[in-house]
């Protein structure tokens, strides 16, 4: 099945950058069409500007709408909106904001079809400034 890893400069490039502490880059792609079956895989979205910058500490709803701008972004550089999301996975590390995130994402998703979605409370994400990841699958006409 033939693949393209999706590039959007309004993103982070992780394959541009050395992991701290070690001699590789990141190990993972901000999202992958599957061009012979119309899907694309996003990795999950963090609150990290075009230049790798956090956005937001501290803040849901900012971090939530940064991910947010970054998923839009990446489904842009596939062809497709979130209108084509069809499943959403949310890590959140405080249940108590998912709230904040909540609205944030009402935003994005009014007037367009819902994806299905889980929401999942985790101890720590990849760094500890971040509050919420969100990564998802769209199916592109």
């Amino acid at each position: 099945m033939p693949k393209d890893v999706l590039r959007s400069d309004r993103v982070w490039d992780p394959v541009r950058v050395q992991h701290p502490g070690h001699a590789y880059a990141q190990p993972f792609s901000q999202a992958v069409k599957a061009s012979g079956q119309s899907l694309i895989f996003l990795s999950g979205q963090v609150a990290l500007d075009a230049n790798g910058n956090v956005v937001g500490a501290g803040d849901m709803h900012a971090q939530a709408r940064q991910a947010l701008e970054n998923l839009k972004a990446m489904l842009d550089a596939g062809g497709a909106t979130l209108a084509d999301v069809v499943k959403l996975t949310v890590y959140v590390t405080d249940m108590r904001e998912f709230s904040k995130l909540q609205e944030v994402r009402a935003e994005y998703w009014a007037g367009i079809p819902l994806p299905a979605s889980t929401a999942l409370e985790i101890k720590q994400l990849v760094r500890k400034e971040f509050m919420v990841e969100i990564e998802a699958i769209a199916v592109v006409d």
